[in-house]
């Protein structure tokens, strides 16, 4: 019997995935990094752990900046891509973020989330467990980074449907907030006349409710930023949430 992946893990396997937001900003990704690193003094060794890496573009980056990254991803295919750039300070592993990295108790300067690449479990506890796991993976004064989007302001100007056409394929795309308040994405279309459609299920969790998770895993929250120029969180007009999170 075969067992029907989570939407995440079927999603993000796909081609279309990576169709779908094939034109995303290398450059301003690489500009927060910048910012980052610099703003938290990254010492010139330390170690980073990508956690959720995709195909490691923000990895690749921090290797090129002089740092040893380790990339982890559920995605097997990500993870193959990834790989292509991997040298001897940068390697990837498949692995699911709830389970703890057992090669990287204890190891990392550094545990970077970024990117909106939490909130998909179907479970509240699975929420916890992901902080967890992260935490272990922690130095004594090591440093969790999680880059999330900030819930008040998605939901605020939460656009129903819209139309989207990439390489000749037409998307159609609509989004709701459910009654577990999960903001949902549909996302429907048609190639080589089959029809597709795939789910984006991200949970709008608040400021507090992280805090929460990070304080019961044993982290202490230093800092919130509200954008990739790591302005203060405003919870009305900031686009993201960007916690730092240190562990004593």
């Amino acid at each position: 019997m075969t067992t029907k992946k989570e939407w995440f893990g079927e999603w993000f396997d796909s081609p279309y995935y990576h169709i779908l937001y094939k034109d995303r900003d290398y450059t301003e990704a690489q500009q927060f990094i910048s910012r980052l690193v610099e703003k938290l003094a990254f010492p010139k060794q330390a170690k980073v752990m990508d956690l959720a890496c995709g195909k490691g573009r923000h990895s690749i980056y921090l290797n090129k900046l002089g740092f040893d990254v380790v990339g982890l991803d559920l995605s097997a295919q990500n993870v193959e891509a990834a790989r292509q750039s991997g040298n001897s300070h940068l390697h990837f592993y498949i692995h699911d973020m709830r389970k703890v990295f057992a090669e990287g108790v204890k190891q990392f300067d550094y545990v970077l989330n970024l990117f909106t690449s939490f909130g998909y479990f179907a479970e509240e506890q699975q929420n916890q467990q992901a902080i967890e796991s992260a935490a272990q993976a922690l130095k004594k004064g090591g440093v969790f980074v999680l880059d999330f989007l900030n819930p008040e302001k998605v939901i605020s100007n939460l656009v129903g449907r819209e139309r989207k056409t990439v390489e000749e394929i037409n998307f159609c795309i609509t989004r709701q907030v459910d009654d577990q308040n999960f903001i949902v994405k549909d996302i429907w279309f048609e190639d080589e006349n089959r029809p597709f459609h795939f789910q984006e299920r991200v949970k709008a969790i608040s400021k507090k409710e992280f805090i929460q998770y990070f304080e019961a895993a044993g982290l202490e929250v230093q800092q919130v930023y509200g954008d990739y120029y790591l302005n203060e969180y405003d919870a009305q007009k900031s686009d993201r949430m960007i916690f730092v999170a240190r562990r004593p």
